[in-house]
């Protein structure tokens, strides 16, 4: 609660900034200090400290697990404006309005962090994708950038119908809004309505949409391809973490005692959305591109926290959240830098920017799930909480010989950068930028080694 209410009024605070004060730096500081206090306060409440107390039962709860995914998805953000501050201010002339729309986003992932009743779910699920909308037609003179706002419009615009029909489903069988009162209504031997499996079945498919499930991942690609890179690096990590934690907390809270109708369809998703992810990330050209592709990928594993439902998948979608978001944001913010977004645009980059190209790999390794990084945790993780399951073990043997599929296409980068020769297409980094690599880097490096350090937060 502390945050959810400072986000918003940062938000309101980074308007009014875009209008009194004109100078980019003076607008990213005051933009870090309201990041850094909702990280502050956010940690605070996990301590037990609340400093707004509102009566907000039955429609969100601040748990342990949601306010953890606050702090990183706060901390992420942080990071985020770090590294990418520049490729901010060349996007368009209004950095003050793109970071009050940043602002905005926080505010919308609080709520499915911690949401109780799926009108607050429906809300908070559009508090995130509108200002998305507008980030992602952020440059005004590029028409792809025009194209893919237009794309994202009407296809989450068509969603957020199917969402509301889900929703309106559940609410016709069950009479209620509150989660907690469904999961009492769908006890375990109930006969089950066909209202209440149409229900289900729609909140997952829209659900699916919104974080870039296959096969509802047709918009993806083309939506990052056209987005300026900077913000297409948010969108991949942070918001699509965020509807993960809503989706688990929808369905464990509302349809936990129902997952024998639903789980069989989870699990075809996952197939597909590994399946699609990671063998068309294979044939991409473009390192944006494939990014793209992989981001669904990933999003294939991340739905074994759905799929398993366990203390395991908790653990695991923590992990993964934090290892993802870090190496997604750290290659995009190198990718944002390039001249060329080619495979061959990577080519010689070690030679000419030693330290660019060590942390390039360090997140390309993260992503590809090496040992020693968190990335590898966070893969390990999620497939131990599916074996624990005892259910369909081939999904998990499915999952690792995909994670190897995917190892190809990092590598590639990897091998472009260090033993082939070409120009120096890296436009250049501020000492500020290149100190906030290192530092995602060696937080890859540590949460690898030492996921305790996250973890703990879960249970203390």
């Amino acid at each position: 609660m502390n945050a959810l209410l400072l986000s918003a009024i940062m938000g309101v605070v980074m308007m009014f900034t875009g209008i009194w004060v004109k100078r980019y730096t003076v607008i990213k500081r005051v933009a870090l200090a309201g990041m850094a206090l909702l990280f502050v306060a956010n940690c605070i409440e996990l301590k037990g400290t609340k400093w707004f107390n509102f009566d907000v039962s039955g429609f969100m709860q601040f748990n342990n697990f949601s306010l953890v995914f606050i702090a990183i998805a706060i901390f992420v953000t942080i990071l985020f404006t770090l590294v990418s501050g520049t490729e901010i201010r060349k996007v368009g002339n209004y950095p003050a309005d793109y970071f009050a729309l940043i602002f905005f986003i926080i505010s919308g992932v609080i709520l499915l962090a911690s949401f109780q009743n799926l009108l607050i779910l429906f809300l908070a699920i559009e508090i995130v994708t509108i200002p998305s909308f507008i980030l992602t037609g952020a440059e005004k003179r590029n028409l792809k950038s025009n194209e893919a706002a237009l794309k994202y419009l009407l296809l989450g615009s068509f969603s957020t119908g199917v969402m509301l029909l889900g929703i309106a489903l559940i609410y016709g069988s069950q009479g209620s809004f509150d989660i907690n009162q469904m999961q009492i209504g769908m006890l375990e031997g109930n006969k089950i309505s066909n209202l209440q499996v149409a229900g289900i079945l729609t909140l997952m498919f829209s659900m699916a949409f919104k974080s870039s499930i296959a096969p509802f991942h047709f918009w993806t690609p083309d939506i990052y391809d056209g987005a300026p890179t900077v913000f297409a690096s948010y969108m991949a990590t942070v918001i699509k973490v965020a509807v993960f934690i809503g989706f688990i907390r929808l369905f464990e809270n509302a349809f936990g005692n129902l997952s024998s109708t639903w789980v069989v369809w989870i699990a075809v998703l996952i197939v597909a959305t590994l399946l699609i992810g990671n063998i068309t990330a294979t044939f991409q050209q473009s390192v944006k591109r494939m990014l793209a592709y992989s981001s669904i990928s990933h999003a294939g594993f991340m739905l074994f926290a759905v799929f398993a439902m366990n203390e395991s998948a908790h653990e695991g979608l923590i992990i993964y959240a934090a290892g993802y978001s870090l190496a997604t944001i750290g290659i995009f913010a190198i990718v944002a830098k390039m001249n060329d977004y080619s495979y061959e645009g990577f080519n010689g980059l070690a030679r000419h920017q030693p330290l660019i190209a060590l942390t390039a790999t360090i997140c390309l390794l993260s992503l590809a799930g090496i040992p020693l990084s968190v990335g590898f945790l966070g893969k390990f993780y999620m497939l131990k909480a599916a074996v624990l399951t005892g259910k369909y073990i081939g999904l998990v043997v499915f999952a690792v010989i995909m994670a190897a599929v995917s190892a190809y296409y990092y590598f590639r980068v990897i091998q472009a950068m260090y033993f082939k020769e070409g120009p120096d297409n890296f436009t250049g980094a501020t000492t500020v930028e290149k100190y906030s690599m290192v530092a995602i880097c060696a937080l890859i490096i540590i949460l690898g080694i030492m996921p305790g350090v996250l973890l703990v937060h879960l249970y203390f």
